[in-house]
């Protein structure tokens, strides 16, 4: 039999993570001591009230059936914790929870696109953001992020043709993967650019707790007419060390809010109930623990820093999120060679920036993953292969 799959799986290659994990396994395999800085998976345990309150959810039988829709006390935990972080007030029909912040992204332009409708696109970005649109058949138009910029849009440099066509602008910030953040002059600005040119703002939101050098995380939200414009992804992956329970929040506007509840209500039932709950013990508990991760993740970034560039590779200083972005050393002619000649020789594996676009093309993307101690050892291991002596 002959099987003829759809023309969009000819978009698609395997996940730069499955090809790093593969060879990872091989190293292993032969015995080398191996430092993951690829894969943004937090180090960190989940609060402790939130694992509890889970494995209590989970005792209840009637906690396995079909979730349908988020339980009120969920609702109000989000309410109740936009205002305490954000000074942002919401209602109840803002707000849907989504299995993750990449499933949400994944589909609501569903409920946003029809085909050839012009979304525009962070370049370098992580791959969901233009693969979200794709799926949507929408039409991907890229701004160009530009370190001389420190990564902030350019939304004078968006041409006005093109603005004028756009149904949608998807922006993150504190920005994945080139680790930057901005200022909070920039939101009005960006609100302002979505009402003149009638454009939806949709805003990830996953690193606003991880800032640093006096950037502080906000909320699109916290900023008038915001809830005019778009819509905002926040998840509890990286704030509360949540990745693998799948729980993140749409939260905006109404009108896009309650398509995308109707959209969902065709293709999902729900988060697990005994995730509900956990979500909810996170977000009602002190903000203590999101405090100390912040801070040894400044420690994490500063030793890094330091300590490759000691070892032969300088490694810029991020502003915001769990990663760093950093140019590769010259004598590389592609970000892909470069990271597979070090996972080689050092054992020490972090993501080429070609995974995320042309635009990354001669850098990489490097999590905090590792504790200060284990950094200090990938440097050691780094400086031993004589790498960047030849």
């Amino acid at each position: 039999m002959e099987i003829k799959f759809a023309d969009r799986m000819n978009h698609f290659k395997d996940g730069i993570f499955t090809v790093l994990n593969e060879k990872k396994r091989e190293l292993i395999k032969e015995g080398k001591k191996v430092y993951d800085f690829s894969v943004g998976t937090p180090d960190f345990v989940p609060e402790k009230a939130s694992m509890e309150a889970l494995l209590e959810a989970a005792h209840d039988p009637a906690k396995f059936k079909y979730a349908i829709a988020d339980i009120p006390e969920l609702t109000e935990a989000v309410i109740g914790w936009y205002k305490r972080r954000y000074g942002v007030d919401l209602e109840a029909d803002e707000i849907t929870s989504v299995n993750g912040s990449q499933e949400g992204l994944a589909h609501i332009g569903l409920t946003l696109f029809n085909p050839d409708d012009v979304c525009l696109v962070p370049a370098p970005c992580y791959p969901i953001f233009e693969i979200g649109p794709f799926l949507s058949g929408a039409h991907i138009e890229y701004y160009h992020l530009k370190e001389e910029n420190n990564y902030e849009l350019d939304l004078d440099s968006i041409p006005e043709d093109i603005a004028y066509k756009a149904k949608a602008i998807l922006v993150s910030y504190p920005a994945n993967p080139v680790s930057a953040a901005v200022r909070p002059e920039f939101y009005p600005k960006l609100i302002a650019w979505a009402k003149k040119y009638n454009v939806i703002v949709i805003h990830d939101n996953a690193y606003s707790e991880m800032t640093f050098d006096g950037y502080e995380g906000t909320s699109f939200l916290a900023f008038e007419g915001a809830k005019e414009v778009g819509v905002e992804f926040n998840s509890l992956s990286k704030a509360y060390n949540l990745t693998g329970a799948r729980i993140s929040f749409c939260i905006g506007n109404k009108q896009i809010i309650s398509e995308f509840k109707k959209l969902r209500s065709q293709i999902d039932y729900g988060v697990f109930l005994p995730v509900q709950y956990a979500a909810v013990a996170a977000l009602n508990s002190p903000m203590d623990n999101i405090i100390n991760n912040r801070e040894e993740y400044r420690r994490r970034r500063e030793v890094l820093s330091k300590e490759f560039g000691e070892a032969g590779w300088p490694v810029k200083l991020s502003t915001g999120s769990m990663f760093m972005w950093t140019r590769i050393p010259e004598k590389y002619k592609s970000s892909n060679d470069f990271v597979m000649d070090l996972m080689e020789k050092t054992g020490v594996i972090v993501t080429p920036g070609s995974a995320f676009g042309e635009d990354g093309e001669g850098y990489a993307r490097l999590a905090l993953t590792h504790s200060v101690e284990e950094i200090k050892e990938a440097a050691k291991a780094i400086k031993e292969s004589g790498i960047f002596s030849k």
